[in-house]
């Protein structure tokens, strides 16, 4: 708001400003009071509209007061121009205002791509050539409606119905459920089984030492594409290649090395990854900062391109580099020797789609102003565009090789040497291994071909000799784990995750080439693998850029899913479906994205109905019930210890039905409880002298004492927390409930929620620059209402 106001001097213009999100929706409980209880026969809870109240700030206050604000500056409008962030999410945070003030007047849509005055001017001035700035605006803003209201569903009716009917009776825990993150662990759950049913193989490679009649010495190596794997075949080889003699062939070419493409917010988050060990949602609240601030363009992008209309800004830009950076003085070129590279393999494209990659604008910030991440991601940014218009590097490529006759047939010995022959981009990075090629997330590593610095002078068609040959072995490895900072990656792009060309084309994007289908926006994809570690369905390793493992809980989670419900385990199927979704925002007309809107509305609905019906029908999920995470107490305390007794209890059950205690079972009180109610509910007919206190007698359930009851109620009232119904008739329900929630009573903020409130979908979570979001009163539920259990 601060940036535009500078350019309105009259008094008949109003600048006023949201902050984030300022509507919120009310939790399930509170639109009705039995949908508070988590119970199978309450659902599906399916909602047209979804009533809202106000939001707050992350101090707590009430967005009533901002609300009114924006009200009583409506009064007497006759136009209203939209200048948040570009994108769905900026429109809803407009539109839901707008509509819950009951606004129905002109609107425009200003899409600002930076904050530097000339990207405003230019903003300003597409603005005047789209008089329908506003429908088109709408149609986004329903997209993202349409995102929420299955966002918001999915995760209500998804995760109450796993939760209560799927998972086993040691969790106590939600097993979270949702639309993106559900398909997101699926691509985990996949490579962490192909890691785990991976079997090393030896394969072979055979060495060839020669020796020219000057003298000259050097290793050919034959190390096909299509690996040996029988010894006796290396073996063939190697001897037909210890008594071989001829000519060796001598290649000389230069190569070109193109710059890497400039950087998405995901392809950036991945290189701040490897590079500083950041996690994408630090990087993505540094690089909103730097955008903020009028230092980068708008950052939650998908492109790594930018449109050809920008050719022109790039020597303004690159002349103000080295009011930053000084060092790089020498290598900003002439604005008429910069290159431009086109099409989908260069940096600039006719199109780019809704937002072009991340690059520098010509503010550019003094040197020392910024905090030190700050700093080094701005100069990450800046260094990539620099590279992106500077010469190809260019090395000197030298290829020495033999045909040698096997009785198999015959087989190519080479060895390749490498030199720079002039550095070009790759000078901006000196020493650095910037703009490699990265590594395909989730695959293995690439076998590297045998190349030497340097080769000793070799002229073509020189004869040599055989003096050795070996045969070396090495090790096939399984697929690379995919790492924190590459999961964003994966998910925007699974078309590098799949080997069927069928599947590929599936994945392709006709719209816009230069991104294909995947899973979620560029806005939501960092915050799914924190829902997946707090539902313990993956953990991550040591390292910098730690790499994801799926615990046994995600993938007994996983196969539960696609045993229930298929589709919602399917991520190439999910990407299809949402790039239909999509399609409800690139409607041309107001009417027709409200009739696409309608029409997905009705497929959520009916999806919904059968994911139910399929959970209902399903069985408890068998896993050992000593993988059951153990919830940390009050405080975040170290979990306590079971009882004397509890321990006591425990060893005599497990002796008399000749199980193994679980590890840890001695020494947490958790674990200790989850083996008791898996273990001892039933009692032998008549009784057993010092059995479970929570278990049947006579082949009836004990219930609770009165004061037990109470206490629970009574708790549930102060806590504001819903009793699950088996606290009210089942003894060891209602002691397992105070166990929980007993030991955090009066704690400060940040114990254990209950799983009511730690799954529901309004629950308010907070992006680079707003607070959580809600939908407003009378309209459809969007994108904005993500939480713990939903995208």
């Amino acid at each position: 708001m601060r940036q535009l106001q500078r350019f309105f001097k009259s008094p008949d213009t109003v600048c006023v400003a949201a902050e984030g999100h300022l509507l919120a929706a009310e939790e399930p409980g509170r639109i009705r009071p039995e949908w508070k209880s988590w119970r199978l026969d309450a659902l599906p809870i399916v909602l047209e509209t979804i009533p809202v109240g106000y939001g707050a700030n992350r101090s707590g206050q009430s967005h009533a007061g901002k609300v009114a604000a924006i009200g009583r500056a409506l009064a007497g409008v006759e136009r209203v121009i939209i200048a948040t962030d570009p994108g769905r999410e900026g429109s809803m945070i407009a539109w839901e205002v707008l509509e819950h003030l009951g606004w129905r007047g002109r609107v425009d849509r200003l899409k600002l791509g930076a904050l530097d005055d000339v990207s405003i001017r230019r903003a300003f001035a597409a603005l005047a050539r789209e008089p329908d700035s506003g429908e088109r605006d709408y149609a986004a803003y329903l997209e993202a409606l349409c995102r929420q209201y299955e966002d918001y569903h999915l995760g209500l009716n998804g995760t109450r119905a796993i939760s209560l009917r799927l998972r086993p009776p040691a969790f106590r825990d939600p097993w979270r459920f949702g639309g993106v993150q559900t398909p997101t662990l699926a691509i985990l759950a996949d490579l962490e089984a192909r890691i785990r049913a991976f079997v090393p193989q030896d394969f072979f490679k055979v060495a060839l030492t020669a020796e020219t009649g000057s003298g000259a010495a050097l290793t050919l190596w034959h190390a096909p594409k299509e690996r040996i794997f029988e010894a006796e075949i290396a073996e063939t080889i190697r001897a037909a290649a210890a008594g071989w003699a001829g000519p060796l062939r001598v290649e000389q070419r230069d190569v070109r090395r193109a710059p890497p493409k400039l950087f998405s917010k995901d392809t950036l988050a991945r290189r701040c990854a490897k590079r500083f060990g950041w996690d994408p949602q630090h990087t993505a609240g540094l690089a909103q900062d730097l955008y903020d601030q009028g230092y980068l363009s708008y950052p939650r992008t998908e492109s790594e391109h930018l449109p050809e209309s920008q050719t022109g800004d790039a020597g303004a830009i690159l002349g103000a580099l080295p009011e930053t950076l000084p060092d790089l003085a020498g290598l900003v070129p002439e604005a008429g020797a910069l290159v431009f590279r086109r099409g989908a393999k260069g940096h600039y494209v006719k199109d780019p789609g809704e937002h072009h990659a991340i690059v520098p604008l010509r503010k550019m910030p003094r040197p020392g102003s910024l905090g030190r991440d700050l700093a080094r991601l701005w100069e990450l940014v800046a260094k990539a565009y620099l590279a992106a218009h500077l010469p190809d590097g260019i090395d000197a490529r030298t290829i020495v090789s033999a045909e040698i006759a096997t009785p198999i047939g015959e087989k190519r010995f080479s060895v390749t040497g490498s030199v720079v022959k002039a550095p070009g981009w790759r000078a901006v990075y000196g020493a650095e291994a910037e703009g490699e090629a990265e590594a395909v997330p989730g695959k293995a590593r690439r076998e590297d071909e045998a190349v030497l610095a340097r080769l000793p002078p070799v002229a073509d068609g020189a004869e040599a000799r055989a003096t050795e040959a070996r045969v070396e072995t090495a090790v096939t490895e399984p697929p690379r784990r995919i790492t924190r900072g590459e999961l964003p990656v994966v998910m925007g792009r699974l078309i590098d995750q799949v080997d069927d060309p069928a599947v590929k084309r599936a994945l392709e994007n006709p719209v816009n080439p230069n991104e294909p289908k995947g899973l979620g926006t560029a806005a939501t994809r960092d915050a799914i693998l924190p829902k997946l570690l707090k539902s313990h369905y993956v953990a991550l390793n040591a390292g910098k850029d730690p790499a994801i493992t799926v615990t046994e809980v995600g993938l007994a989670f996983m196969a539960a899913v696609r045993r229930v419900f298929p589709a919602y385990g399917d991520p190439v199927g999910r990407a299809v479906f949402e790039s239909e979704l999509a399609e409800i925002g690139r409607a041309a007309t107001r009417a027709e994205a409200e009739r696409r809107a309608d029409a997905f509305r009705q497929r959520t609905r009916a999806r919904l109905e059968a994911l139910i019906a399929a959970i209902s029908a399903a069985s408890v999920v068998s896993l050992d019930p000593s993988l059951a995470p153990a919830r940390a107490p009050a405080g975040g305390r170290e979990a306590r210890p079971p009882t004397p007794a509890m321990v006591a209890f425990a060893v005599s059950v497990a002796d008399r039905k000749g199980l193994a205690l679980p590890r840890g079972l001695k020494s947490n009180a958790s674990i200790c409880r989850a083996f008791l109610d898996l273990h001892a509910t039933q009692r032998n007919p008549g009784g057993e002298k010092g059995g479970d206190p929570g278990s049947t007698m006579g082949g009836a359930e004990r219930p609770p004492s009165p004061a037990m009851l109470r206490y629970a109620q009574s708790l549930a009232r102060t806590k504001g927390l819903a009793c699950p119904p088996e606290v009210e008739t089942q003894f060891a329900a209602c002691r397992a409930f105070l166990d929980v929630h007993a030991e955090a009573r009066g704690d400060r903020p940040g114990a254990d929620q209950a799983p009511e409130r730690a799954a529901d979908p309004a629950r308010k979570t907070r992006t680079a620059r707003t607070r959580g979001t809600r939908a407003p009163k009378g309209r459809k539920p969007g994108p904005a209402a993500r939480n713990a259990t939903g995208r």
